[in-house]
């Protein structure tokens, strides 16, 4: 992909890049949100209006992560991701904790129907949106592997 010259002008000088969770609903300028973003100069309450505003389909105190680009103009983008896998597989298990001894302890179990329905989620991701449903599957799958959460065909 070239870039043209008008490209490399347009774009801004980056300050920082920020990595929060933040309850999906619930962004507050209280910590966590307010000295992360406080100590760049950045506009706490535009932030939090707009993140509340993009993430109120989200059950409240989802766990949301953000990627928050700042600029040296004082100005910001970011971009909402999805629940981690590991959320995901807790709340469909019901489990609170993942096992202690993974691969020795079962802790719970789940239905490839639970783990299809997570790829789809996941889908929806700005980073996963190049992935076969097939391969997200495959990854959750490894992922519930490692967390002691088994995955049998049916229920």
């Amino acid at each position: 992909m070239a870039t043209t010259l008008k490209d490399a002008v347009a774009r801004k000088p980056v300050l920082a890049t920020i990595r929060l969770i933040v309850p999906a609903g619930a962004a507050r300028p209280a910590p966590p949100v307010g000295p992360a973003l406080g100590f760049y100069r950045l506009n706490l309450m535009a932030f939090c209006k707009d993140f509340n505003a993009r993430t109120q389909k989200y059950k409240a105190e989802t766990p949301m992560q953000v990627t928050l680009t700042a600029y040296k103009d004082s100005t910001f983008e970011f971009v909402v991701k999805s629940p981690s896998v590991s959320w995901f597989l807790k709340k469909a298990a019901g489990i609170e904790t993942a096992s202690g001894r993974p691969g020795h302890t079962v802790v719970s179990s789940l239905s490839l129907r639970h783990v299809y329905e997570i790829a789809k989620l996941k889908q929806s991701d700005p980073y996963c949106k190049h992935m076969s449903v097939e391969a997200l599957c495959k990854s959750i799958i490894g992922t519930a592997n490692s967390m002691g959460i088994e995955i049998v065909k049916d229920l």
